[in-house]
């Protein structure tokens, strides 16, 4: 079968590209071992684990903008197997990948897991939603305790996905993670201390 993923990044320059680095052959008749335009299991444990993501637009004078959207664990939401959401807060107000969504409704995301070295790529077809549109999936994907200005819905439709190798991700880790990486040891010293606390009260008398 074919692999939609590849089916929608080999374009003639970069199958140019294969055989000029003598990459061509590897690729030629690859197939993945599943079918990659829709989201299994194993996808939807990742996304819902992520806290942020980078999403690529193209303007309509043909640049590409790439932009980084964070929020509550899990904020970016899997509706169905062929479909993403997400909640859209206020930033900065330059709005540029919302303008080169209205022009261009194809976009790509990336989707890291920096601890496990992991990187899930997405290609999909974006909705701009009014937050009123369709209020149930507003209330699905907004979250009360994110206080930040929420200002529409980005629904996505996906095209296909692919997982990356891990090569070249440098592990990094966030406050929580080191928190909860390092409470036994914090737990332990703390132990250590009381204990010697113990063991000095007992001496003094």
């Amino acid at each position: 079968m074919s692999y939609g993923f590849l089916d929608i990044a080999m374009t003639p320059s970069v199958r140019a590209a294969q055989a000029d680095m003598g990459a061509a052959r590897q690729w030629e008749h690859f197939a993945g071992d599943r079918e990659s335009d829709r989201f299994t299991a194993q996808e939807a444990a990742f996304i819902a684990e992520r806290d942020t993501f980078y999403i690529a637009t193209v303007s309509e004078n043909g640049w590409p903008y790439v932009q980084h959207r964070g929020g509550p664990a899990g904020f970016l939401k899997m509706i169905d197997e062929r479909t993403l959401a997400f909640a859209d807060y206020r930033g900065n107000r330059q709005y540029i990948s919302t303008g080169n969504l209205a022009a261009n409704d194809r976009a790509c995301l990336i989707l890291v897991d920096y601890p496990r070295r992991a990187r899930l790529k997405i290609y999909a077809h974006v909705e701009k939603l009014a937050l009123d549109a369709e209020p149930a999936l507003t209330d699905l994907v907004k979250d009360g305790r994110y206080k930040a200005k929420l200002e529409r819905i980005f629904r996505l439709r996906l095209a296909a996905f692919d997982w990356n190798c891990p090569q070249h991700i440098t592990p990094r880790f966030t406050e929580g993670e080191i928190a909860q990486a390092v409470r036994p040891l914090h737990d332990r010293i703390a132990a250590l201390e009381a204990e010697n606390a113990a063991m000095r009260a007992r001496l003094g008398n």
